[in-house]
């Protein structure tokens, strides 16, 4: 069994936002609380994680994520990346170095920022223990087949991934013609749908529900959410196959 765990549903600023009294970031329901998206995905007693987001390090508190086996990144944007530091704890647990799994272009892009990991001559202790493998198609891992996905992201192509007939899509403006096929007719699909408004970089809702109109999954769920979105008053609106997810919700996906 593959399980999917969403450690953080919410979009680059958090929710809530710094400064901000509307009604979704001063609410006392739990689920309009949305730290920086990532999932985890776990199979005999192995975890995989997407992306390494700022709040990694409370994510993993609130989830009880005792490991970390591999990480997928997606792209290299601060909110996706930023909590790579937080690595080197799962580092000192299981005594072994973690692979970083993603498009060249974004390894390459994460060594530049954190050349603190990746060029010192003497790995040192108090650093995370990392390599990195570019990856262009299926790979297996820990008994999972695991797909990138070309997505748009504005006008860059990032990585969405496809795992447990799952795909993952966060940080998705658009799909290319070429992508659609490998994601039509899944059980679960998980896609961008930032807000009301429309965005250059980001699926708003009406742009996802028309995506998932289009590749008719079973379910499909929206994720890198802002404050427009109020879990409760959601919950009658959604079509009957979609949903809004909260951090901490997990998903049972098959094998």
């Amino acid at each position: 069994m593959v399980t999917l765990t969403f450690l953080g549903t919410g979009t680059s600023m958090g929710v809530p936002m710094i400064g901000c009294g509307c009604s979704v970031c001063s609410s006392s329901d739990p689920r309009d609380r949305r730290t920086r998206s990532s999932v985890l995905i776990s199979s005999g007693g192995r975890n995989i994680l997407v992306d390494t987001s700022t709040d990694l390090y409370h994510q993993a508190l609130s989830c009880n994520v005792r490991r970390v086996d591999a990480v997928l990144f997606t792209h290299s944007h601060a909110d996706h990346i930023h909590g790579i530091d937080e690595l080197r704890r799962f580092n000192h647990i299981q005594r072994e170095e973690i692979t970083c799994y993603g498009k060249a272009e974004t390894l390459g892009a994460i060594k530049n920022i954190f050349k603190y990991i990746f060029f010192q001559d003497v790995k040192a202790h108090d650093i995370p223990q990392l390599m990195t493998e570019a990856v262009n198609s299926t790979i297996n891992l820990f008994g999972i087949d695991i797909t990138p996905v070309n997505i748009f992201h504005g006008k860059r192509l990032i990585y969405g991934y496809k795992f447990a007939n799952c795909a993952y899509l966060t940080d998705c403006s658009g799909i290319p013609e070429e992508s659609m096929d490998a994601l039509y007719g899944l059980d679960t699909l998980i896609i961008d749908g930032l807000r009301y408004a429309p965005h250059k970089n980001h699926l708003s809702y009406d742009q996802a529900l028309g995506v998932i109109s289009e590749l008719k999954p079973k379910r499909a769920y929206l994720t890198h959410l802002t404050h427009d979105y109020l879990y409760e008053e959601m919950q009658g609106k959604l079509p009957e196959n979609v949903f809004l997810p909260y951090d901490g919700l997990k998903l049972e996906l098959g094998l």
